[in-house]
């Protein structure tokens, strides 16, 4: 196809028709995660962040993982892989919004910036407050050369840059540095292998994506519910939803949507609950038990992400819009068991989403005028 004149040199490839970028990005990550898991280099990188993890941790300073959009979800990710890498105890690690890490820093410890470009600009301020505050930084980016690495004591740099704008790489990249350098927090070195393993695997949850999307093909919007860390994923895949498909979602937390949400719900208002966090697994169990049963009643089609040791528990008409159960990795942390394959499963979701209504995911809607106007206004750096 010719280029339009609007499409810059910077921008992701234009195509009229699939594969889509977001499609290639989705299947080249089982590769790239073991790619980041087994570089010696990162490993070393790696490592050299976790000894300042520790030491902060050791000090009772804070630890906080920042970052924007994506990355921000994702540095939630890393922050909860870190935290479980120190036992849950003590200083506890933090996952922030940029803008508001940036604000407020502590007057000592350890500020972890995301930024997969490497020039977010609240991200930058978040690492140049917390540097000039008297802490450590370190920025985990796919942009050696971005900005952001001007106020980061180390850089991790993850190997591939993400083509698109619906970001999935962008995702998985920063949460696989974060298991690299959990492992060398707990000193359980993590196994490429079994990573990338576990991603093809999770990469054959295509189909049960597809038949969700099928059920939710009349929806007019989409609540998407998780508690613990399957929060990250919910927000995560409110995020691809409304990049890729312009579908209005929201994020709730397990227990905060039975109070009060519920009247805002009716056939017209699709239901995805994430069951992955391992942590009070029973009682959030039963709690989405419940929530299943009360939002079928009012005509809410309803889906689940889930591990197998939830899928039992749930009757199959609790999720008469589908469900896509996770395989389980032995060899991997259950924490970046989940995550990890739970990106991937929000991902392909969103992908079959895509391609059941008709969207385009790769510009995230910058192909309009309105839209990209609007983006340049948000992104521009010259007034703060």
């Amino acid at each position: 196809m010719s280029t339009p004149q609007w499409h810059e040199d910077w921008f992701p490839e234009l195509r009229s028709e699939r594969p889509w970028v977001m499609e290639e990005m989705i299947d080249s990550e089982p590769a790239l995660a073991a790619r980041i898991a087994s570089n010696k280099k990162l490993g070393q990188t790696a490592a050299r962040i976790a000894k300042k993890v520790k030491e902060a941790h050791a000090a009772g300073t804070s630890i906080t993982v920042a970052g924007c959009g994506t990355s921000e979800h994702a540095a939630r990710s890393v922050a909860v892989q870190l935290d479980e890498a120190l036992g849950h105890r003590g200083v506890r690690v933090v996952g922030r919004e940029s803008l508001e890490s940036s604000i407020d820093p502590a007057p000592a410890g350890l500020t972890i910036g995301i930024s997969h470009e490497g020039g977010t600009r609240a991200t930058l301020l978040a690492l140049k407050a917390a540097r000039e505050a008297g802490q450590s930084t370190a920025l985990i980016t796919a942009k050696a050369d971005g900005i952001c690495s001007e106020f980061a004591d180390i850089v991790l740099v993850t190997p591939a840059d993400d083509k698109g704008w619906c970001h999935t790489v962008g995702y998985l990249s920063p949460m696989v540095a974060g298991a690299l350098i959990a492992g060398h927090v707990s000193g359980k070195e993590l196994d490429a292998a079994a990573l990338e393993q576990h991603l093809d695997e999770c990469r054959g949850l295509k189909q049960q994506a597809s038949e969700i999307a099928k059920s939710f093909r009349d929806i007019e919007r989409l609540i998407v519910v998780g508690g613990g860390y399957d929060r990250i994923t919910a927000d995560e895949l409110v995020l691809k939803v409304e990049e890729g498909l312009h579908l209005p979602s929201a994020a709730r937390e397990l227990e905060t949507f039975g109070h009060g949400h519920l009247p805002a719900c009716d056939e017209r208002t699709g239901l995805v609950v994430i069951a992955t966090e391992h942590r009070g697994r029973a009682r959030r169990t039963d709690r989405g038990r419940l929530l299943l049963r009360a939002s079928r009643h009012v005509g809410m089609p309803c889906a689940a992400i889930l591990v197998p040791a939830v899928e039992g528990s749930w009757g199959r008409e609790l999720t008469n819009a589908g469900r896509m159960t996770l395989p389980h990795a032995a060899k991997l942390t259950p924490t970046t068991s989940a995550l990890t394959a739970s990106a991937i499963a929000l991902q392909l979701l969103t992908l079959e989403l895509v391609h059941d209504r008709g969207t385009y995911p790769d510009l995230i809607r910058r192909e309009e005028a309105p839209w990209r106007e609007a983006a340049a206004i948000l992104e521009g750096n010259e007034e703060w």
